[in-house]
């Protein structure tokens, strides 16, 4: 067993562990060391071929096909040097205010968290995308959602010489994106921060780290490991985690340490989801341009958001419902094919957490309550509405019998787009923006971590990711993620300084 020293330990390398190593690099410079362990590889750029099957089981859990323990939904969650920052559009926006607010979380401030999330914004280069690099399904999706009625806004992406690829979900093969991986692990890693890449941690102790380094498989993309294949024991002062909600949650409910509060795990909240797709006369440009530059909004009065997006054969063919001849003709309309996709806006419940098996891996428990069925219903409806007003013919949903609706049927919307059609483990749905299971509050009777991140009764243990969400944040959390990393990097740094 190697024995490693160091004064802070990062368990992960997304949008916390990224942010935090660099807001934590300058105790390199005082004579700290600080060490980011990550479980995944670092890719190189050449990695990123844009081949579907190929790179989904590079950078994806289960290649994207991690389930819930009911099978009933798919979680996707990335693993590699910058998280799931890798494989994320860029969309960036600030935490509503009014989410902030109704977590009632003492410390945690709505205009502090927008403070630090415009911070990164300007650091990743957030910009709104240019109107000519905005393509068919983009511009369609807008003018569409303006003729049914609705409010298009424009995503803040960050992105830098972006060649419109649309790979994004796949890493990006032009380095446009500006996700950790291209900002802040680099930073952190020229001020002396270490990364330490293809090293899973197996256990946390008092204080200390179990840590298993993998050699490179043959034939496998990304680089080899910074330390030796094998067995380690990582002594540090402080350990953050911060490697997710399928990360962080897992770990520390495997790990079993003594004290842990009793609702470790419980909270989990996520973004349902499924791909719409409306058909049109000719062909529209999808595949080229960025998949995501515009959205609806009707989280508060809905329960949902639209988003423009763009998935490649394999994901469109699996999420489109039916088989045979009628599933084939609508493949072989893709080239024609609008897209949209539907994100219901959950929130915590006492049914929906996450526990461990035998070995330690996670087990995502999650039920459909009604009003994710009824928001995800309603979402297909608005869908439906922009589709037909931006010139489709018919329309996929997943909640209509028969699945494909045209256009002379828009009256019918209503009847003929139903919750009754609605059959969990029957529609194919997907989540990311996982959240949840670490969350933030008073004490260990309420929450797991303080407002800082600190693991109640555990002074030396942080958390740094979405699992300090107390509850759904409605909308991409990426930067709420390094803003709230942001305050425990900050935290620890005036514990260290006192």
């Amino acid at each position: 067993m190697n024995v490693v020293r160091c004064d802070v330990a990062i368990v992960g390398s997304g949008a916390g562990g990224g942010t935090a190593a660099l807001a934590l690099a300058p105790l390199v410079s005082h004579g700290k060391r600080v060490l980011v362990l990550e479980r995944g590889p670092r890719f190189q750029d050449g990695d990123f071929t844009g081949r579907e099957l190929e790179m989904a089981g590079a950078l994806y859990a289960d290649e994207g096909g991690f389930l819930t323990r009911d099978g009933t939904m798919t979680l996707a969650f990335a693993r590699g040097y910058g998280g799931s920052t890798l494989v994320y559009t860029g969309t960036s926006l600030l935490a509503p205010e009014r989410v902030i607010r109704a977590w009632n979380v003492p410390g945690i401030d709505a205009e502090d968290l927008a403070r630090r999330s415009r911070k990164y914004m300007e650091q990743n280069n957030v910009h709104l995308l240019e109107p000519e690099r905005q393509n068919d399904n983009n511009r369609l999706f807008a003018e569409g959602a303006a003729g049914a009625g609705f409010h298009p806004e424009q995503f803040p992406l960050n992105l830098r010489g972006c060649r419109g690829s649309s790979l994004c979900n796949l890493g990006c093969p032009n380095n446009a994106k500006q996700g950790t991986d291209r900002v802040q692990l680099p930073a952190a890693e020229r001020l002396g921060v270490e990364v330490v890449t293809r090293a899973t941690v197996t256990r946390i102790e008092e204080r200390r780290l179990r840590v298993v380094v993998s050699e490179k498989p043959p034939g496998a993309k990304g680089a080899d490991p910074e330390w030796a294949p094998g067995e380690y024991a990582v002594e540090a002062g402080i350990v953050v985690l911060a490697g997710g909600v399928m990360g962080t949650t897992p770990l520390l409910l495997g790990s079993k340490l003594p004290g842990m509060p009793r609702r470790t795990g419980q909270g989990f909240t996520c973004h349902p989801a499924h791909i719409l797709v409306g058909e049109h006369p000719e062909p529209i440009t999808n595949d080229v341009g960025h998949p995501k530059s515009w959205f609806v909004d009707r989280a508060a009065e809905d329960g949902f958001v639209l988003e423009t997006c763009m998935y490649f054969p394999f994901i469109t063919a699996k999420n489109l419902t039916g088989f045979g001849a009628a599933h084939s003709a609508l493949m072989r309309a893709f080239p024609r094919l609008q897209m949209i996709l539907v994100l219901a806006c959950d929130h915590a419940t006492p049914e929906n957490r996450i526990t461990v098996d035998r070995r330690g891996a996670p087990v995502v428990h999650y039920r459909f309550t009604d009003a994710v069925i009824q928001a995800m219903v309603r979402a297909t409806r608005a869908s439906a509405r922009i589709f037909f007003a931006a010139g489709a013919v018919r329309v996929h949903a997943p909640a209509a019998q028969p699945t494909l609706v045209e256009a002379h049927e828009v009256p019918q919307l209503e009847q003929r787009i139903h919750a009754r059609h609605f059959r969990v483990g029957q529609v194919s749905i997907s989540a990311a923006h996982l959240m949840g299971g670490c969350g933030m509050g008073t004490s260990a009777m309420d929450s797991v971590t303080d407002d800082r991140g600190r693991v109640h009764g555990h002074p030396w243990l942080r958390v740094a990711d979405a699992s300090l969400f107390p509850d759904s944040l409605e909308i991409n959390p990426y930067l709420t993620i390094m803003a709230l990393a942001d305050r425990v990097a900050e935290g620890l740094m005036a514990d260290l300084a006192g």
